[in-house]
């Protein structure tokens, strides 16, 4: 551990990728090696599930080495494209009318971009409110302008409610990188790192024992899957997993086991929350062909960071008291 932390920060974090490459191309062997095995047809149906899984964890670890080769500037680039289709892919699925189109063309080339360039400039206090103060007004403004007064309320609570989870959430992603701790200088991707991996723990864990305990889901109508037992188990999972990652990060072990807990509870308590508004959409999956083909769409995978990367982002702020 003391020769690890002799390393600089490059020299980690290329440990983590290789470390990360590594197991990933162990699973995809044995993976393929079971598919050639003859099964029935609900086995095979769960070969395919866990390969379209396996290819998403592929697609989010070279997503996440491109953030880390590109750079902080980069990877305020790369989240922000991603926001930009998480958004298109949210929009597509509501209902809107021509009135919309005003509020629409705002947060698509002016709301989502100016976001994405406080965070490049660091300008966190601003970018913290941008949205839910100034946005928050102008986006009804904008509609009512338009002189379409039909479903006006749920029409603009829908647009809104998309820019705060695919451009405000998201964006504190890669605010994370951009976070300046003394004595850790150079070391904000192992943060969002922190992030993912605890958030994508927690969210496997809590499927996992939902389906081996005895199901008492708290919302039924939404997630026959969330119980409180499972979400503990997600939490309790979650947080471990940050106490182990701890030397990865500016946290003491104490430190990370919290964080790990805060992040893990905020990433599933949003998914159960996007869960609610695919049922709402009439849809299963998000994506304009999900519900047909059975894969899933982008905003299904970074749901729950677009609820975890605020929470985690403000509580370290807060606790560590970091200034821009």
């Amino acid at each position: 551990m003391s020769e690890l932390k002799s390393w600089t920060a490059d020299q980690q974090v290329a440990l983590l990728f290789v470390i990360l490459f590594g197991l990933l191309l162990l699973i995809t062997g044995a993976g393929s090696l079971l598919a050639l095995r003859d099964r029935g047809a609900q086995q095979r149906e769960r070969v395919e599930r866990f390969k379209r899984e396996l290819r998403a964890v592929w697609v989010g670890a070279v997503v996440f080495w491109a953030a880390w080769v590109a750079g902080p500037v980069g990877a305020t680039l790369l989240f922000g494209v991603i926001s930009f289709l998480a958004l298109r892919e949210y929009v597509t699925l509501v209902k809107t009318r021509r009135g919309d189109h005003r509020s629409l063309l705002l947060a698509f080339f002016a709301v989502l971009p100016i976001q994405y360039v406080l965070v490049a400039h660091r300008n966190f206090d601003l970018f913290s409110v941008f949205i839910p103060v100034y946005v928050f007004l102008a986006i009804p403004v904008a509609s009512a302008l338009a002189g379409d007064p039909e479903r006006f309320l749920e029409r603009n609570a829908k647009i809104q409610w998309g820019i705060m989870v695919c451009a405000y959430g998201l964006s504190h992603a890669p605010a994370l990188v951009l976070l300046d701790f003394p004595q850790h200088q150079g070391r904000g991707a192992f943060l969002l790192f922190f992030l993912v991996m605890v958030t994508a723990c927690a969210q496997i864990v809590q499927l996992a024992a939902s389906r081996r305990l005895r199901r008492r889901p708290v919302a039924r109508h939404i997630d026959r899957s969330f119980s409180l037992r499972a979400w503990g188990a997600g939490i309790t999972a979650g947080a471990l997993l940050g106490a182990a990652l701890y030397w990865t990060t500016p946290f003491k072990a104490g430190q990370a086991l919290a964080m790990g807990a805060i992040a893990a509870a905020a990433g599933t308590l949003g998914e159960l929350v996007m869960s609610a508004l695919k049922r709402d959409a009439g849809v299963r999956f998000w994506g304009n062909t999900s519900s047909v083909t059975g894969a899933v769409g982008l905003l299904d995978r970074v749901a729950p960071l677009c609820f975890a990367a605020p929470v985690f982002f403000h509580s370290v702020r807060w606790y560590f008291q970091l200034k821009p």
